[in-house]
C-alpha cells in the first residue's frame, strides 16, 4: 500500500479556486497527475546523475589507460603556472 502525505504548493488564485470547486474524482485525477510529474522529475535527475558518474568513470579509465596516475594528476592540479 502506498502511503500518501499532504503537501502545500502555491498556485495562481484561479487555479486554487478551480481545484476547490472540482469534484472529489477530479481532485484525485489532479493529484495523480502532479505525483506523476514530480516522480518523473526525480527519475530524470537520478538518470542524469547516473550518466554523469558513468561518464566520469569512463574518463578516469581512459586517463589511466593513457598513463595518468594520481601523482601526475596532483602535480598538474598543483601547478601554478
Amino acid at each position: 500500500m502506498i502511503t500518501k502525505e499532504e503537501i502545500t504548493i502555491k498556485v495562481p488564485s484561479e487555479v486554487a479556486e478551480a481545484y476547490r470547486n472540482a469534484t472529489e474524482e477530479e481532485r484525485g485525477q489532479i493529484e495523480a497527475r502532479i505525483a506523476v510529474l514530480l516522480k518523473s522529475s526525480m527519475t530524470s535527475r537520478q538518470e542524469a546523475i547516473a550518466k554523469l558518474r558513468q561518464t566520469m568513470d569512463e574518463i578516469g579509465r581512459r586517463a589511466a589507460e593513457r598513463g595518468l596516475t594520481p601523482e601526475i594528476l596532483e602535480s598538474i592540479l598543483n601547478d601554478d603556472e
